[in-house]
């Protein structure tokens, strides 16, 4: 199993297949879009209780390092 089907999950019949966290019916964009609005990671882990800190964590790691990946190509 990957890492990344450990935290985040897409499945065609929920959400239409938009990523969302493993276990939950969250969409991993709304936690990105809580950040870019300049709320806090708990604030947002407030309103989503069914996310673990542990999986949000989890995710922003993934996307760093995917991010970091495309900026510099093996």
């Amino acid at each position: 199993m990957t890492a990344t089907a450990r935290v985040i999950h897409s499945d065609p019949d929920i959400l239409g297949g938009t990523p969302i966290f493993v276990g939950t019916r969250v969409p991993m964009k709304t936690l990105l879009d809580y950040l870019e609005a300049g709320d806090t990671l708990d604030e947002f882990l407030e309103h989503f209780p069914s996310v673990r800190r542990e999986q949000a964590i989890a995710a922003l790691e993934l996307a760093k390092e995917m991010l970091t990946a495309c900026a510099n190509p093996t």
